[in-house]
């Protein structure tokens, strides 16, 4: 599974979502995801996480070895994004 097909499912899964995949170790096992959506207002953060982790269940089986997660509503995003690079 690509970054490109992680991001497309994550998406697929949260309502009006954006997410950005990354590899910081460019080895196609350590991946790290920011997920932002509306859909987390007034969720608590392990659920925002399961919500997506439950979408990346086949992906994780395979050869993802570990995932970062963060998720964010649209405007903690906002404050957050820049310490992020994105």
């Amino acid at each position: 599974m690509t970054l490109d097909d992680i991001k497309a499912t994550i998406e697929k899964a949260v309502p009006d979502s954006t997410a950005y995949v990354l590899d910081p170790m460019n080895d196609g096992q350590h991946l790290q995801a920011f997920v932002i959506s509306p859909a987390f207002e007034g969720m608590m953060l392990v659920k925002q996480q399961q919500m997506v982790m439950k979408a990346l269940k086949e992906a994780l089986d395979g050869p993802v070895h570990a995932l970062g997660l963060k998720t964010f509503t649209p405007q903690k995003w906002e404050e957050a994004r820049t310490q992020f690079g994105l």
